[in-house]
């Protein structure tokens, strides 16, 4: 794929499964994350991690097709702040890796909103065990870490859409899939906003090379973790408002 393409990356809430019936030429590439490869036949890149259950993924890769491990996705994470600040779910971890590798234009959103019923299915195979529900201090307010990869994505010359149409997590544009050829411009981002606001998470200097953060509330600054979160719902507030 060149730069500049449109990406659908396709998660395992139940709506999900709409993106069986959408062509294949409305997308460059289709990343699906964990088991959202039994979604269709025609994925391109497959993201999991090493804990992934080996009788869960594809008992083929074909010709095309090729899977994303940790080895490739945490260096990249890391790249982009490591998993602290960016969010410890899969959903986030394959956007930061597929902004960096793939360079498109629009990355859009399938079965991502983490949003989960308190009965009923939880996942398009039923009911699964979700990230967003673990006690995990990087999974705090989720719908900021969306917009901080929504942010950093306009910096690299993307947007980043939602084509659910459920209850979301994510604070992305809602867009029509069939749409998004178009021209679909990112958001302006506040240069100097931002580059203090990336200096204010270096300063604390969690950075996880491994990927293996320490999950524990005490070995972590919470309240200046709290206050970055709310400026990058601030920044991306303010950079809807400038592109609009």
């Amino acid at each position: 794929m060149q730069a500049g393409g449109v990406v659908l990356i396709m998660g395992s809430a139940p709506n999900a499964v709409a993106a069986q019936d959408w062509p294949k030429d409305w997308f460059d590439r289709i990343v699906a994350i964990n088991n959202a490869w039994r979604l269709r036949p025609d994925w391109d890149l497959l993201v999991f991690p090493e804990d992934f259950p080996v009788q869960n993924r594809p008992p083929e890769v074909r010709s095309g097709q090729a899977l994303v491990q940790a080895d490739a996705f945490v260096p990249t994470q890391n790249q982009f702040g490591g998993f602290i600040h960016g969010g410890a779910t899969m959903g986030f971890t394959a956007a930061y890796w597929a902004l960096a590798a793939l360079r498109p234009r629009v990355m859009a959103f399938v079965g991502c909103d983490m949003v989960y019923p308190a009965t009923g299915p939880t996942h398009f195979y039923g009911t699964g065990t979700a990230d967003p529900l673990r006690d995990d201090v990087t999974l705090r307010d989720l719908g900021a870490k969306s917009a901080r990869l929504a942010v950093m994505a306009a910096k690299e010359g993307c947007i980043c859409l939602n084509l659910s149409q459920a209850e979301s997590s994510l604070l992305f544009p809602v867009a029509q899939p069939d749409a998004l050829r178009g021209e679909i411009p990112p958001a302006r981002i506040d240069a100097k906003r931002y580059s203090a606001l990336r200096a204010q998470e270096d300063a604390l200097g969690y950075h996880t090379p491994d990927g293996r953060y320490v999950n524990a509330p005490q070995a972590y600054d919470m309240a200046a973790l709290a206050r970055i979160d709310a400026q990058w719902r601030a920044l991306l507030d303010q950079s809807d408002a400038r592109s609009g």
